[in-house]
């Protein structure tokens, strides 16, 4: 299992560069392994992420914006489903990764009715 990061590098928005930067700066600092796929310098990064950005995951004009993250290829979110799974303590949850022992982000919150 592989989390990608779709990043572009040379985005006009600052914005987007401090989402992505929050990001890739979260997944090192917690040393979770990650690639780093760059929109802005590959066409076929760019082409793969816009198709696999599920419909309703899309804005409603325009094209997917970074950052995105996925496992392998299974579509996990945008930086606002990062940000809110980090809030939650729920980053490796999101991740579909499993929390190292000792982890101060955990797996989430429990369910209420475990």
């Amino acid at each position: 299992m592989v989390i990608k990061v779709y990043i572009a590098s040379s985005s006009g928005s600052t914005a987007i560069k401090k989402q992505q930067q929050d990001v890739l700066g979260f997944l090192e600092a917690n040393k979770i392994e990650f690639e780093e796929k760059d929109i802005a310098a590959n066409e076929e990064n760019r082409k793969w992420m816009r198709e696999n950005v599920p419909e309703d995951s899309r804005p409603a004009s325009g094209n997917p914006l970074p950052p995105r993250l996925f496992n392998d290829s299974r579509y996990l979110g945008d930086y606002e489903a990062f940000f809110e799974a980090r809030e939650n303590n729920a980053v490796y949850a999101f991740l579909g990764l499993t929390a190292p022992p000792g982890s101060k982000v955990g797996v989430g919150i429990p369910h209420p009715n475990l």
